[in-house]
């Protein structure tokens, strides 16, 4: 037992590692924004569009990267996404004009395309049961803690020594975490124990595209994304604006909204390793977060409860992270076997990329419209269609 416990403890580490850093990657680009605006005389819109450009790119390619990860091998696929991200920091760096971030953002999307199915692949393939709940709660935590250095990195490198350096910065993170999967390939190999050994026919994309497991979690990660999106674009603006606070106050209640999704994540780990119920505890989670978000949207919220009620809204949706990542795992095993975790995953996690895409857009327009309070009954109404999605994916795991 405490040689499993090692194996697992290293896997989920470096898997860990290798999401923080393509979540890194996720806002190598935005904290630079203002220089990028000085330097090339461009707008906000254009500058904005390099994200753009980086989730269509990372949702297109993530459909796909899953065939990648089932033939070539997670492992092969994961270092190659990695030096991808690698690249784009550099080209960053070496931009000889603005298209040349256009550039950057294209094969950091690229890169970042692998992450979901060839991270998922490995922890299904290589962790042991007991421990998964908690290596899809780490794997969670870590993309957070990606997200959360990024900011500070870049943007603290480009006031000390330029934009350019900063895109220096970033290409070191992902040429260490390259390193570091290299170094340890022998703890990744897909040869370990793996928990169901019966493996089914191979699928191929129009017969993944024929399932109904593949669009009911398409559909469940699209709505999901699509109201995180929107607290995680536009909460500090439309809770100064509903509630009459400060930008600095607001930016804390979306901090606290992310602290307490992080926090939900390392709880959920506990509860994700059940044989069964994952859909409950998500329907749970998700339904009392709606409320939250209905609740904040019409403005029935006090002034004074506003940043602990974000942090509660947190919770909640961090909390159903792990218990929905077990659930695909357990429909995909039944539906389709363990060979085909790699497609999957891919598959069905470019729903959130396109998510990602689209919810500035639907919520931006609400946003300039004056219609503030629209945004948070939206996030409401795409958590509850979650639920149902959610359910629905329960169903095909039989």
């Amino acid at each position: 037992m405490p040689r499993v416990f090692k194996q697992d403890a290293t896997v989920i580490s470096l898997i860990g590692f290798a999401h923080g850093t393509s979540h890194f990657f996720h806002l190598m680009l935005p904290p630079l924004y203002p220089w990028f605006i000085k330097e090339y005389s461009v707008t906000y819109t254009q500058v904005g569009a390099l994200m753009t450009v980086f989730f269509v790119i990372s949702g297109t390619g993530q459909a796909f990267a899953g065939f990648l990860v089932d033939r070539w091998g997670a492992h092969r696929v994961l270092c190659l996404g990695v030096g991808l991200l690698a690249c784009s920091g550099l080209l960053v760096a070496l931009a000889p004009a603005f298209w040349g971030l256009f550039l950057a953002a294209f094969v950091a999307g690229l890169g970042n395309s692998v992450f979901h199915p060839a991270d998922f692949s490995l922890l299904n393939h290589r962790v042991s049961s007991p421990h998964l709940g908690h290596a899809f709660s780490v794997h969670g935590l870590s993309g957070n803690l990606g997200w959360a250095l990024s900011p500070l990195a870049m943007a603290a490198t480009a006031t000390a020594f330029g934009w350019r350096t900063a895109g220096l910065v970033a290409a070191s993170a992902g040429a260490a975490s390259l390193a570091t999967l290299l170094w340890k390939r022998g703890e990744l190999s897909e040869h370990g124990p793996i928990q169901e050994r019966e493996i089914k026919k191979s699928a191929s994309i129009r017969d993944l595209l024929g399932q109904r497991l593949t669009w009911v979690a398409f559909t469940f990660f699209f709505f999901y994304s699509l109201g995180f999106g929107a607290l995680q674009n536009f909460a500090p603006p439309l809770l100064s604006d509903l509630y009459g606070l400060s930008l600095t106050v607001a930016t804390s209640a979306l901090t606290a909204f992310l602290f307490g999704g992080a926090a939900g994540l390392l709880a959920g780990g506990f509860f994700a390793g059940a044989t069964k119920g994952q859909e409950k505890l998500i329907g749970l989670a998700f339904l009392c977060s709606a409320a939250i978000a209905a609740a904040l949207g019409f403005a029935i919220v006090p002034r004074w409860a506003v940043i602990g009620t974000m942090a509660v809204m947190g919770f909640g949706i961090g909390l159903a992270g792990p218990s929905r990542d077990m659930l695909v795992r357990k429909s995909t095993v039944a539906r389709l076997g363990t060979g085909a975790f790699g497609r999957i995953y891919g598959l069905v996690y470019s729903g959130a990329d396109v998510g990602l895409a689209v919810s500035p857009i639907i919520f931006g327009l609400m946003m300039d419209a004056g219609k503030t309070n629209f945004v948070l009954i939206g996030v409401a109404i795409a958590l509850l269609v979650a639920i149902v999605a959610a359910q629905a994916i329960a169903h095909e795991a039989g």
